[in-house]
C-alpha cells in the first residue's frame, strides 16, 4: 500500500511538471504571436507542419501584416516541408524567412517558399541541399514503387530550388547530387539568400 501511494505521489509530482512547463511556454507563445513570429526548429516533422500551419493561418486571419518565419532545421519529412512551404505562399501576408544555425534539405525547402528579397540569414547560418533519400524495404515491386516516387520528387525539388534561386537546373541536379554546404557570402551568391542580417531592425 505503501508502495502505491509513492507511484501515486510521483505521478502527481510529473503532472505538476508538465503542467509548470505548459504554462511557463503561455506568455513565450503569446508575445511571439503579438510579435507575428513563427518558429520552425528541430526535425520538420508532420506534428511541427501541423502546428506550424496552423499558426500562420491564424496570424492571417488576424491581419495582414507582415510574419516573420525563423527556421533552424536539419531538414526531415519532405511532405511535411511542403506543407509549410505551400502554407507560406498560401495565405495573403508576406511573409520574411529568416535563417539560423543551419537551414538543410526539408528545411531549404521551407526557406525558399519566399521572394529571394524576403530571405534572410544571420552571419553564421549554413545552409544545405541534397537529394531526398529513403529508407526503401518489402517486395521487390514496392521497392521499384518507392525508388521511382524518390527520383519524382528529387525532380520536382530540383525544380523548385531551381526556379527559387536562378540556376539551371542542370546545375542544381549536379550541385545536390551530394551535399552541397554553403556558407551565407555562397548562398546569396547561388541565389538562395537575399542579405545577411545581424539585427531585428534589419528585417525590412
Amino acid at each position: 500500500m505503501k508502495d502505491y501511494k509513492v507511484h501515486l505521489s510521483r505521478l502527481d509530482d510529473e503532472e505538476e511538471d508538465e503542467k509548470t512547463k505548459t504554462l511557463a511556454s503561455i506568455p513565450v507563445d503569446r508575445h511571439l504571436f503579438d510579435a507575428r513570429t513563427v518558429l520552425i526548429t528541430g526535425g520538420i516533422t508532420q506534428e511541427l507542419a501541423r502546428d506550424v500551419t496552423a499558426r500562420l493561418f491564424a496570424l492571417a486571419q488576424v491581419s495582414e501584416d507582415p510574419i516573420t518565419v525563423v527556421v533552424s532545421s536539419p531538414g526531415g519529412h519532405v511532405e511535411s516541408g511542403d506543407m509549410i512551404h505551400d502554407a507560406i505562399r498560401f495565405i495573403r501576408p508576406k511573409v520574411n524567412i529568416l535563417g539560423m544555425g543551419w537551414v538543410a534539405s526539408a528545411g531549404a525547402l521551407i526557406y525558399v517558399s519566399v521572394p529571394v528579397e524576403r530571405r534572410f540569414c544571420t552571419p553564421n547560418t549554413r545552409f544545405l541541399l541534397h537529394q531526398p533519400s529513403g529508407g526503401t524495404g518489402g517486395p521487390a515491386t514496392d521497392i521499384e514503387i518507392q525508388a521511382r516516387e524518390i527520383i519524382k520528387m528529387r525532380d520536382r525539388l530540383n525544380h523548385i530550388f531551381a526556379a527559387a534561386t536562378g540556376q539551371p537546373f542542370e546545375r542544381i541536379e549536379k550541385d545536390t547530387d551530394r551535399d552541397y554546404w554553403m556558407a551565407p557570402d555562397e548562398a546569396i551568391a547561388y541565389g538562395l539568400v537575399g542579405r545577411v542580417v545581424s539585427s531585428i531592425t534589419e528585417l525590412a
